[in-house]
Protein backbone atom coordinates (compact mmCIF):
# COMPACT_ATOMS: atom_id res chain seq x y z
CA UNK A 1 0.00 0.00 0.00
CA UNK A 2 1.64 3.69 -1.01
CA UNK A 3 2.31 5.78 1.46
CA UNK A 4 1.08 9.31 0.54
CA UNK A 5 3.41 12.43 1.69
CA UNK A 6 2.10 14.20 5.24
CA UNK A 7 2.13 17.41 3.63
CA UNK A 8 3.22 19.69 0.58
CA UNK A 9 6.59 20.59 1.95
CA UNK A 10 8.83 17.76 0.04
CA UNK A 11 9.90 16.80 -2.99
CA UNK A 12 8.82 13.66 -4.77
CA UNK A 13 8.53 11.75 -8.04
CA UNK A 14 7.29 9.26 -9.44
CA UNK A 15 9.39 5.52 -8.88
CA UNK A 16 7.70 3.81 -12.01
CA UNK A 17 5.45 4.49 -14.91
CA UNK A 18 1.93 4.37 -15.39
CA UNK A 19 -0.67 5.21 -18.73
CA UNK A 20 -4.07 6.08 -19.28
CA UNK A 21 -6.09 6.41 -22.48
CA UNK A 22 -9.52 7.75 -22.61
CA UNK A 23 -11.82 10.48 -24.87
CA UNK A 24 -11.08 14.38 -24.66
CA UNK A 25 -13.96 16.66 -23.24
CA UNK A 26 -14.16 19.29 -26.02
CA UNK A 27 -12.17 16.76 -29.23
CA UNK A 28 -13.90 13.34 -28.49
CA UNK A 29 -10.73 11.81 -29.87
CA UNK A 30 -8.60 9.36 -28.27
CA UNK A 31 -5.04 9.87 -26.52
CA UNK A 32 -2.76 8.55 -23.97
CA UNK A 33 -1.27 9.60 -21.49
CA UNK A 34 2.25 8.20 -19.56
CA UNK A 35 3.39 9.71 -16.51
CA UNK A 36 7.13 8.96 -15.50
CA UNK A 37 9.31 10.94 -12.69
CA UNK A 38 11.63 13.38 -13.93
CA UNK A 39 14.89 14.65 -12.68
CA UNK A 40 14.27 18.39 -12.27
CA UNK A 41 11.75 20.00 -10.51
CA UNK A 42 8.93 20.80 -12.32
CA UNK A 43 6.17 19.27 -14.62
CA UNK A 44 7.73 18.72 -18.14
CA UNK A 45 4.94 17.71 -20.84
CA UNK A 46 6.49 15.79 -23.66
CA UNK A 47 3.70 16.40 -26.72
CA UNK A 48 4.07 13.35 -29.31
CA UNK A 49 5.62 14.99 -32.48
CA UNK A 50 7.60 17.05 -30.58
CA UNK A 51 11.49 16.32 -29.76
CA UNK A 52 11.67 18.12 -26.40
CA UNK A 53 9.84 18.11 -23.18
CA UNK A 54 8.07 21.36 -22.84
CA UNK A 55 8.44 22.58 -19.36
CA UNK A 56 5.46 24.01 -17.43
CA UNK A 57 5.29 27.21 -16.33
CA UNK A 58 1.78 29.45 -15.44
CA UNK A 59 2.31 31.77 -18.79
CA UNK A 60 1.40 29.11 -20.94
CA UNK A 61 -2.33 29.06 -19.60
CA UNK A 62 -4.51 30.95 -22.09
CA UNK A 63 -8.20 32.06 -22.08
CA UNK A 64 -10.73 29.09 -23.28
CA UNK A 65 -14.17 27.74 -22.54
CA UNK A 66 -14.83 25.37 -20.19
CA UNK A 67 -11.58 24.15 -19.65
CA UNK A 68 -7.48 24.79 -19.05
CA UNK A 69 -5.68 24.81 -22.47
CA UNK A 70 -1.82 25.20 -22.35
CA UNK A 71 -0.18 27.42 -25.12
CA UNK A 72 3.38 25.59 -25.36
CA UNK A 73 4.04 27.76 -28.42
CA UNK A 74 4.14 25.17 -31.59
CA UNK A 75 0.73 23.52 -29.79
CA UNK A 76 -1.77 23.67 -27.48
CA UNK A 77 -3.35 21.31 -24.72
CA UNK A 78 -6.42 21.33 -23.81
CA UNK A 79 -7.93 20.02 -20.23
CA UNK A 80 -4.99 19.57 -18.22
CA UNK A 81 -6.68 20.95 -14.77
CA UNK A 82 -7.41 17.30 -13.78
CA UNK A 83 -4.42 15.89 -14.21
CA UNK A 84 -2.33 18.56 -12.92
CA UNK A 85 -4.62 18.70 -9.73
CA UNK A 86 -3.66 15.14 -9.19
CA UNK A 87 -0.12 15.36 -9.99
CA UNK A 88 -0.04 18.50 -7.28
CA UNK A 89 -2.69 17.34 -5.18
CA UNK A 90 -0.90 14.20 -4.25
CA UNK A 91 1.91 16.17 -3.44
CA UNK A 92 4.49 14.93 -6.32
CA UNK A 93 6.55 17.80 -7.56
CA UNK A 94 9.00 16.18 -10.51
CA UNK A 95 7.06 14.72 -13.37
CA UNK A 96 7.21 14.28 -16.94
CA UNK A 97 3.92 13.69 -18.77
CA UNK A 98 3.66 11.85 -22.45
CA UNK A 99 0.73 12.97 -24.28
CA UNK A 100 0.09 11.44 -27.72
CA UNK A 101 -3.03 13.90 -28.80
CA UNK A 102 -3.70 17.29 -28.67
CA UNK A 103 -6.00 17.04 -25.20
CA UNK A 104 -5.47 15.22 -21.81
CA UNK A 105 -8.00 12.69 -21.36
CA UNK A 106 -11.62 13.30 -19.31
CA UNK A 107 -11.53 9.81 -18.05
CA UNK A 108 -14.75 9.56 -15.85
CA UNK A 109 -14.39 13.69 -14.95
CA UNK A 110 -12.95 13.48 -11.61
CA UNK A 111 -8.86 12.88 -10.70
CA UNK A 112 -9.55 9.67 -8.70
CA UNK A 113 -8.41 7.21 -12.24
CA UNK A 114 -5.21 9.84 -12.00
CA UNK A 115 -4.46 9.42 -8.77
CA UNK A 116 -4.72 5.50 -9.34
CA UNK A 117 -2.66 6.01 -11.72
CA UNK A 118 0.02 7.38 -9.43
CA UNK A 119 -0.55 4.73 -7.05
CA UNK A 120 0.37 2.26 -9.59
CA UNK A 121 3.99 3.86 -10.26
CA UNK A 122 4.62 4.71 -6.76
CA UNK A 123 6.30 7.77 -5.38
CA UNK A 124 10.10 8.59 -4.09
CA UNK A 125 11.63 11.13 -3.08
CA UNK A 126 12.94 13.29 -5.67
CA UNK A 127 17.10 13.70 -5.71
CA UNK A 128 16.76 17.93 -6.33
CA UNK A 129 14.97 20.65 -4.57
CA UNK A 130 11.33 21.04 -5.04
CA UNK A 131 10.52 24.30 -6.43
CA UNK A 132 10.10 27.04 -4.32
CA UNK A 133 5.77 27.84 -3.53
CA UNK A 134 4.86 31.09 -3.71
CA UNK A 135 5.13 32.97 -0.51
CA UNK A 136 2.15 35.59 0.63
CA UNK A 137 2.70 38.59 3.14
CA UNK A 138 -0.48 40.16 2.84
CA UNK A 139 -4.50 39.14 1.90
CA UNK A 140 -4.69 39.08 -2.18
CA UNK A 141 -8.34 39.74 -3.32
CA UNK A 142 -9.46 39.01 -7.18
CA UNK A 143 -12.97 38.71 -8.69
CA UNK A 144 -14.61 38.59 -12.22
CA UNK A 145 -17.58 38.45 -12.96
CA UNK A 146 -19.71 37.17 -10.26
CA UNK A 147 -16.73 35.31 -8.78
CA UNK A 148 -14.40 36.14 -5.73
CA UNK A 149 -10.91 34.54 -4.57
CA UNK A 150 -9.46 35.90 -1.73
CA UNK A 151 -6.29 34.63 0.19
CA UNK A 152 -4.56 35.43 3.80
CA UNK A 153 -1.30 34.46 4.71
CA UNK A 154 -1.42 31.75 7.05
CA UNK A 155 0.51 28.43 8.45
CA UNK A 156 -0.77 25.55 5.64
CA UNK A 157 -2.91 25.79 2.55
CA UNK A 158 -6.71 25.43 3.08
CA UNK A 159 -9.29 25.99 0.69
CA UNK A 160 -12.95 27.13 1.38
CA UNK A 161 -15.42 27.05 -1.40
CA UNK A 162 -18.81 28.19 -1.86
CA UNK A 163 -21.02 27.71 -5.37
CA UNK A 164 -24.40 29.05 -5.65
CA UNK A 165 -26.99 27.95 -8.02
CA UNK A 166 -30.34 28.87 -9.17
CA UNK A 167 -30.81 25.16 -9.75
CA UNK A 168 -32.23 23.08 -6.81
CA UNK A 169 -30.42 20.37 -7.57
CA UNK A 170 -27.06 22.37 -6.49
CA UNK A 171 -28.12 25.24 -4.45
CA UNK A 172 -25.98 26.77 -2.47
CA UNK A 173 -23.06 24.38 -1.47
CA UNK A 174 -19.87 25.19 0.40
CA UNK A 175 -16.77 23.55 1.75
CA UNK A 176 -13.84 23.93 3.77
CA UNK A 177 -10.43 21.57 4.09
CA UNK A 178 -6.80 22.01 5.24
CA UNK A 179 -5.37 20.86 2.37
CA UNK A 180 -3.07 17.26 2.78
CA UNK A 181 -2.18 14.78 -0.32
CA UNK A 182 -4.29 12.17 1.50
CA UNK A 183 -7.60 14.69 1.80
CA UNK A 184 -7.04 16.12 -1.61
CA UNK A 185 -7.23 11.72 -2.64
CA UNK A 186 -10.42 11.10 -0.02
CA UNK A 187 -12.62 14.26 -0.12
CA UNK A 188 -11.12 16.31 -3.64
CA UNK A 189 -10.29 14.00 -6.39
CA UNK A 190 -12.98 11.18 -6.67
CA UNK A 191 -15.52 14.85 -7.23
CA UNK A 192 -16.84 14.59 -11.26
CA UNK A 193 -17.38 17.48 -13.51
CA UNK A 194 -20.98 18.85 -13.90
CA UNK A 195 -22.85 20.70 -16.58
CA UNK A 196 -26.73 21.37 -17.37
CA UNK A 197 -29.04 19.23 -19.74
CA UNK A 198 -30.39 22.68 -20.98
CA UNK A 199 -26.73 23.57 -22.01
CA UNK A 200 -26.00 20.34 -23.80
CA UNK A 201 -26.97 20.70 -27.58
CA UNK A 202 -25.95 24.62 -27.33
CA UNK A 203 -22.36 23.86 -26.38
CA UNK A 204 -22.29 20.98 -29.12
CA UNK A 205 -22.82 23.61 -31.56
CA UNK A 206 -20.55 25.58 -30.59
CA UNK A 207 -17.88 22.38 -30.74
CA UNK A 208 -17.71 21.92 -27.34
CA UNK A 209 -18.38 18.84 -25.16
CA UNK A 210 -18.04 16.13 -28.50
CA UNK A 211 -16.75 13.83 -25.81
CA UNK A 212 -18.87 14.40 -22.96
CA UNK A 213 -21.12 11.82 -22.21
CA UNK A 214 -23.27 10.06 -19.01
CA UNK A 215 -19.84 8.37 -17.79
CA UNK A 216 -17.77 11.06 -17.37
CA UNK A 217 -20.07 13.87 -16.70
CA UNK A 218 -22.67 14.51 -14.06
CA UNK A 219 -25.85 16.44 -15.85
CA UNK A 220 -28.21 18.22 -13.72
CA UNK A 221 -31.49 19.05 -15.15
CA UNK A 222 -32.71 21.38 -12.43
CA UNK A 223 -34.33 19.60 -9.83
CA UNK A 224 -32.17 16.36 -9.96
CA UNK A 225 -29.25 14.70 -12.12
CA UNK A 226 -29.65 12.70 -14.79
CA UNK A 227 -27.27 10.30 -13.87
CA UNK A 228 -27.04 9.86 -10.11
CA UNK A 229 -26.38 8.85 -7.51
CA UNK A 230 -23.33 11.51 -6.51
CA UNK A 231 -20.22 10.68 -4.73
CA UNK A 232 -20.59 12.86 -2.54
CA UNK A 233 -23.98 15.22 -1.19
CA UNK A 234 -22.00 18.32 -2.33
CA UNK A 235 -19.68 16.58 -4.88
CA UNK A 236 -20.21 19.94 -7.45
CA UNK A 237 -18.23 22.14 -4.73
CA UNK A 238 -15.87 19.39 -4.39
CA UNK A 239 -15.33 19.14 -7.70
CA UNK A 240 -14.91 23.29 -8.25
CA UNK A 241 -11.85 22.95 -5.55
CA UNK A 242 -10.18 20.45 -8.02
CA UNK A 243 -10.35 22.68 -10.51
CA UNK A 244 -8.83 25.58 -8.49
CA UNK A 245 -6.41 23.21 -7.21
CA UNK A 246 -5.36 21.90 -11.14
CA UNK A 247 -5.07 25.49 -11.55
CA UNK A 248 -3.29 26.57 -8.97
CA UNK A 249 -0.52 23.43 -10.00
CA UNK A 250 1.82 25.23 -12.07
CA UNK A 251 2.49 28.23 -9.89
CA UNK A 252 2.34 26.02 -6.35
CA UNK A 253 0.39 26.14 -3.17
CA UNK A 254 0.83 29.16 -1.07
CA UNK A 255 0.83 28.90 2.58
CA UNK A 256 -2.64 30.85 2.76
CA UNK A 257 -6.24 30.28 3.76
CA UNK A 258 -7.84 30.52 0.08
CA UNK A 259 -11.69 31.39 -0.19
CA UNK A 260 -13.08 31.14 -3.28
CA UNK A 261 -16.88 32.09 -4.14
CA UNK A 262 -18.40 31.16 -7.88
CA UNK A 263 -14.60 30.24 -8.85
CA UNK A 264 -14.44 29.85 -12.74
CA UNK A 265 -10.67 29.00 -14.48
CA UNK A 266 -10.41 32.85 -15.81
CA UNK A 267 -10.88 33.77 -11.90
CA UNK A 268 -8.54 30.65 -10.57
CA UNK A 269 -5.69 31.84 -14.06
CA UNK A 270 -6.11 35.26 -12.51
CA UNK A 271 -5.31 34.62 -8.91
CA UNK A 272 -2.38 32.80 -10.15
CA UNK A 273 -0.86 35.06 -11.89
CA UNK A 274 -1.30 37.58 -9.01
CA UNK A 275 0.68 35.07 -6.78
Amino acid sequence: MITWPEDYSGAWTLAGQSERSGVGLHSGLTSVVQLRGADQPGFYLKVEGHADPFRLVPSQVCNSQLCTTLNLGPCKVATVEHLLAALAGCGLTHVEIRLSGNEIPLLDGSALDWTEAIAEAGLKPAETPRLAAPELNQPLLRHRGGGVIMATPAETFSLFGVIDFPQPAIGRQQLALEMTPRRFIEEIAPARTFGFSNQVNQLRAAGLIKGGNLDNALVCNGDGWVNPPLRFPNEPVRHKLLDLIGDLALVGFPKAKVFVYRGSHELHTDFAASL
